[in-house]
């Protein structure tokens, strides 16, 4: 099928009247269901992404043999201390990640981060999110919120569209770590950990609306509420059996140090904790530096390799060092300092598109300057890759705009394993996440003609 064919009748369904109706409904559902970055709308557009068939399987096939090479260079890096040094951890993280978890897999709930030129066949993965994946339940929320609209009941009249939840993936990936961390099947009382403040607050509500609803009891709290005393943690009151962490690690060391009570509770094997602090080796940028470096080629298969070399971007921790790029031994420095415009420089561990430069949107004194910087802290360079332009529909002033939005793609991934369900965020600017210009999330639905 022609992905166009879809989209373009949808769009062709948008009178000004249904539009109105429908942004409507998409307002008031918005508002509902607490939908919310802040105080912003979570979507802006009257559209759902679409992925047919073939995309979506091409995107899960392509997933496995890449995480399959994740797992291998974290399972190196456990076992070989001069292999794990290329991750650029901190040395507080060192200590951090000798805790044993109590459960196989680093990142049971995990997200990649990727551009998809599908109409060119390109799909290259910039980021893996291994610590805190957000959006989830956003997603799913976000599906049942377009399925109801107004221009939907007449779209589904010819085509048919598959929403890709993701919620109950969250909460099986949580109970499976506590069964094998427990050695039970007991329900865990469970705990979604995050700073009261932040912008994500409304995503933590639903999830904990859906995991009582499947009998689980849960509570949402701030760190600061957190209680270690006897070999009991307390969150709010409540005594907690399994955290389901979205703080980020460096921030809870940062502000509560690693004598905070959920540190010492999971170090002590009181509580089960997911991600875990092991969770910082390949949420680290240098992950992909790892995967794509000639050093370590020989830890993968030559199916791994072929993987790599298609869908994770030349990148290289910023150092002074020699390495290959497009099979040319270069020296990394000076090759960076000359490659500005087809590059771009990003920290080791930040979220949000902090602290990333774009080499094609400086000059190059400030990205002279950018380099310097760089090589004080931990950081890693990566070669600019195709961006997807797709055109979405919105109201303004009444009236139904269409206009080009740039998209990712970021399908999550289960047990560091398996990919399953898919969030879109749309921009109007190069960089692409919900705090940007124009920045949208979306549900990304699999549609095919009807029958």
């Amino acid at each position: 099928m022609a992905l166009q064919a879809a989209i373009d009748h949808y769009h062709a369904l948008l009178t000004d009247d249904l539009a109105g109706e429908s942004q409507a409904q998409l307002d008031a559902q918005l508002a509902r269901r607490g939908l919310f970055f802040g105080k912003r709308p979570l979507c802006t557009v009257l559209r759902p992404r679409f992925l047919t068939p073939a995309q979506y399987a091409f995107l899960q096939k392509r997933c496995t043999p890449l995480m399959t090479a994740f797992g291998k260079a974290f399972t190196a890096a456990l076992g070989d201390a001069a292999f794990l040094q290329q991750f650029g951890l901190e040395s507080w993280e060192y200590e951090l990640i000798a805790a044993e978890p109590g459960f196989r897999d680093p990142s049971p709930v995990s997200r990649l981060d990727a551009f998809f030129v599908h109409d060119r066949g390109g799909l290259r993965f910039t980021e893996y999110n291994a610590e805190t994946p957000a959006a989830a339940a956003y997603n799913d929320v976000l599906g049942e919120v377009f399925l109801g609209l107004p221009v939907m009941r007449e779209f589904l009249k010819r085509f048919e569209v598959r929403p890709q939840p993701s919620r109950q993936n969250v909460m099986h990936a949580l109970v499976d770590a506590w069964c094998q961390w427990s050695g039970g099947r007991s329900r865990p009382r469970i705990a979604i950990l995050d700073w009261n403040d932040v912008p994500t607050w409304s995503e933590f509500v639903i999830t904990s609306e859906y995991l009582r609803s499947q009998g689980f009891e849960c509570t949402i709290a701030d760190p600061a509420e957190a209680d270690y005393r006897g070999d009991t943690l307390y969150v709010a009151g409540m005594p907690v059996d399994l955290i389901y962490k979205r703080v980020l690690i460096s921030e809870l060391i940062e502000r509560g140090g690693m004598d905070h009570p959920v540190v010492r509770a999971v170090r002590d094997r009181r509580v089960c904790m997911v991600n875990p602090f092991r969770c910082k080796i390949l949420h680290k940028k240098a992950s992909l530096a790892v995967l794509s470096d000639e050093r370590n080629t020989g830890l993968f298969t030559d199916a791994e390799q072929r993987a790599i070399a298609a869908h994770i971007p030349w990148t290289r921790r910023i150092e002074e060092r020699h390495t290959t790029r497009n099979g040319e031994r270069i020296d990394l420095i000076p090759h960076v300092l000359e490659q500005r415009e087809q590059l771009v420089l990003k920290p080791n561990d930040e979220y949000g598109g902090t602290g990333i430069v774009l080499g094609w949107r400086v000059d190059d004194t400030e990205w002279e300057r950018a380099i310097a910087r760089a090589l004080e802290t931990s950081h890693v360079v990566q070669e600019r890759v195709d961006i997807p332009i797709e055109a979405y529909p919105s109201l303004v002033d009444g009236r139904v705009m269409i206009e080009d939005r740039i998209l990712d793609t970021a399908p999550f991934i289960w047990y560091g394993s398996w990919m399953d369900g898919c969030l879109t965020r749309l921009s109007t600017e190069s960089l692409v996440n919900v705090t940007a210009g124009g920045g949208s999330s979306l549900a990304t639905f699999v549609v095919e003609p009807r029958a």
